[in-house]
């Protein structure tokens, strides 16, 4: 064994399980850390209270003056907290949350010093904007960016900073960051749900969109993680042969959590708490040392930065129990990636989930009326949905162990596509009193009943209803919600204005009563987004001829996914809301075809640094240690030595055969990486990169995984896939 190797296995062996005392009542801590109402009734003026929940939940602005009070109540807050410095924390472009800290120390003329912290420095900062993704909006030496706080998420603390959540944007105006355009999604979704919802009742006056996502992770040990320069450069394994026990037995889905892993969940569910994160489910997933975590449903701005939130948490809590976390999509070949399942639904400020039916027709319709709207939005974007949770390394799980495929469809289950099926035979035009009570007592009347049963899931299904929410299981793990959740909730925003205007058409044109009117455009859509409904298996090759027949797109690759992003049609959709401008989405087209380009190049170098520094040496030392045996086994048997040293010759051919052919790639892939180099175009660019290098990656790890059988493994010098992934 290596000596990195060894060292790294031995010091995983020397591991004591950390021991976690947890409060004995987590529901007293929770949100002890947050800025949260129960806070803010305590450290601010009534006025700058109502101020604060004004913005809150109607959007109103807050005064300058106001401000002033906010940012001492928060401050004096802040400080009895132990808190010394504050930041705007945002979500740039780069998938990473960002902060700069700054101390509320401030020195007076007479040589003493206060903690200050006003209205201006609550509202609005100014970080360098230059050295952050742009996508071409400003120039290099263009620096200045602003931002400015977003009351909706509440300002918390970590460690001994005050985190005050805000949005990004260039001096000129432009988003620089995710949730910008998230804020603008929310609120013109929230204008059309509430428009729609007031068909079925009056009171509804607000409509939150709510997330509640599911994240799955690995967690490995830091030291045999730190032995592997793929994993810590990659956050993924570039090479390395399965073990022969993964995940075929089943055994480790839903077992028993092994008691280091359990600590850091206690561990990091603490953090959570006092974080106001409500974390409620954690359990093993399918592959050996993989994991998940879930929360209770929140507004889905909230649940963003929470997640956003999380995975930092998650990784520093891991250094603590000496584990990394690693959020890679697939990070081991031949087991189950990681995915972050997206639950998104509406609700409304009564209360209701708009898309859990209800005890009575007319809620039933309501729920219709949203599920119908949400399927139409899906087929008439499912291309655009697909780039929403585009990327490289999300690229490597999507139809592979479980994994949706890249193909969107929407899973509905056979009962409610039966009761679809009877609404499209409504007649065409005015209901009958006979055809309108059959209708609402024997087909709408009748699905809380249906759906007590619908329990069925489909795991490859990347859009499956599951009962009283829609579940986007396409969305990676690394991603940062904020991106499909725009997406989404802009073209069911979209969906539900352009159904309200049909069915006031009809109500005022051909003096349709408003229930016919809804039955009729209900009817209308059904047949509209019979393709995108798919209840079978996503991953047979019959489901992509099937798919292609229907005109579904099937972009395997992340270049050829994000050119939705740019089409005629997105950025009408998209300026015709107010979302982004062409010029917003232009650049991120240009960051995150960049950034793949950047991400298979990193890739690249690693592998060949690995394979060629690595792998060949170890493989070489092991093929002279043959050579002598095969000398010396000459020397003992003389011309007779071939019958017994037929076995180490063949290998020492065998070694040789794949080490050359791995030099030959290796030097391939260099050659086609400095070809790409070369390219200015940005979408030239991540095509070559994942065209003509990326190929390599898989022709040189066959190579080297066959030599990690081949070679003795005292020898291997990269910890193997049975002690990354068995090791407790």
């Amino acid at each position: 064994m290596s000596t990195l190797r060894f060292y790294a296995v031995k010091e995983t062996l020397k591991r004591k399980t950390v021991h976690v005392v947890e409060p004995e009542r987590r529901s007293t801590i929770f949100g002890s850390n947050v800025f949260n109402q129960d806070s803010m009734r305590q450290y601010l003026t009534k006025d700058s209270f109502q101020s604060v929940m004004g913005a809150v939940d109607k959007g109103s602005k807050i005064e300058r003056h106001i401000a002033d009070h906010i940012s001492t109540g928060m401050k004096e807050w802040a400080i009895s907290k132990g808190a010394t410095h504050y930041t705007h924390w945002f979500q740039p472009l780069t998938g990473a949350t960002a902060e700069k800290h700054d101390a509320f120390f401030e020195t007076m003329d007479n040589g003493q010093a206060i903690e200050k912290f006003g209205g201006g420095q609550l509202v609005q900062q100014e970080p360098d904007a230059s050295s952050f993704p742009n996508g071409g909006i400003r120039n290099t030496f263009e620096a200045r960016g602003y931002t400015a706080w977003d009351p909706t998420s509440p300002a918390f603390i970590y460690g001994t900073t005050l985190c005050i959540p805000t949005v990004f944007v260039a001096y000129t105006g432009e988003a620089l960051d995710y949730k910008t355009p998230l804020l603008r999604a929310l609120q013109t979704i929230d204008s059309a749900a509430t428009a729609v919802a007031k068909y079925f009742d009056k009171n509804v006056t607000k409509v939150n969109a709510t997330l509640g996502w599911e994240q799955e992770y690995f967690l490995i040990d830091s030291a045999l993680a730190a032995s592997r320069p793929d994993i810590a450069l990659a956050g993924r394994t570039l090479l390395g042969h399965t073990s022969a026990k993964g995940q075929q037995l089943d055994d480790h889905y839903f077992g028993s959590i092994p008691a280091r892993a359990l600590n850091y969940m206690r561990d990091l569910e603490t953090e959570c708490m006092l974080l106001g994160i409500p974390v409620k489910t954690r359990h093993n997933e399918v592959a050996p040392n993989q994991f998940e975590l879930a929360p209770i449903f929140e507004e889905t701005n909230l649940a963003v930065d929470h997640n956003s939130l999380l995975m930092d948490v998650m990784s520093k809590v891991a250094d603590r129990h000496h584990f990394k976390v690693l959020f890679h999509e697939k990070p081991f070949a031949g087991v189950n990636g990681s995915g972050k399942h997206n639950n998104w639904s509406l609700a409304t400020n009564t209360g209701v989930n708009l898309l859990g039916p209800g005890s009575t027709p007319m809620k039933n319709l309501q729920f219709l009326t949203f599920f119908i709207n949400t399927l139409k939005a899906v087929n008439e974007h499912e291309e655009l949905l697909r780039a929403s949770i585009a990327s490289a390394s999300n690229d490597h799980r999507l139809g592979a162990n479980e994994a949706p495929p890249a193909i969107i469809s929407a899973f509905i289950g056979s009962q409610l596509t039966a009761v679809l099926d009877e609404l499209e035979k409504v007649t065409n035009g005015k209901l009958s009193p006979q055809e309108k009570t059959d209708l609402k007592l024997n087909v709408v009347g009748k699905i809380p009943e249906i759906l007590l049963d619908n329990t069925d899931r489909n795991r490859t299904s990347p859009f499956a209803f599951t009962g009283n929410k829609f579940e986007f299981r396409a969305v990676g793990s690394t991603a940062n919600c904020a991106n499909p959740m725009t997406i989404l909730n802009a073209i069911v925003a979209r969906q539900l204005m352009d159904f309200k205007e049909k069915v006031d058409g009809l109500i005022k044109d051909k003096k349709m009563k408003k229930d016919d009117a809804i039955f009729n455009v209900l009817r209308e859509y059904i047949k509209d987004s019979k393709r995108i409904r798919f209840e079978g298996d996503g991953y047979g090759e019959a489901w992509e001829k099937e798919a292609k027949k229907r005109g579904l797109s099937n972009n395997k690759t992340t270049p050829l996914a994000l050119k939705a992003k740019v089409s005629k049609k997105t950025i009408a959709l998209f300026e015709g809301l107010g979302i982004m401008s062409k010029v917003e989405m232009e650049a991120r087209y240009e960051i995150e075809l960049e950034e793949y380009a950047k991400r298979i190049q990193i890739e690249g170098r690693i592998l060949g640094d690995i394979a060629r520094n690595h792998v060949i040496p170890t493989t070489i030392r092991y093929q002279n240690i043959l050579i002598e045996n095969v000398k010396g086994l000459k020397d003992i048997y003389g011309k007779d030595f071939k019958k017994y040293a037929s076995e180490p010759m063949r290998l020492i051919e065998l070694i040789s055969a794949h080490i050359e052919s791995i030099n030959s790639d290796i030097t391939n892939l260099i050659e086609a990486r400095k070809k790409a180099n070369k390219i200015t175009d940005t979408e030239k660019l991540a095509i070559a990169y994942c065209d003509d290098v990326k190929p390599f990656f898989e022709k040189i790890r066959y190579h080297c995984d066959k030599l990690e059988l081949l070679v003795d493994d005292e020898l291997w010098p990269l910890t193997k896939y049975r002690e990354l992934l068995f090791t407790k």
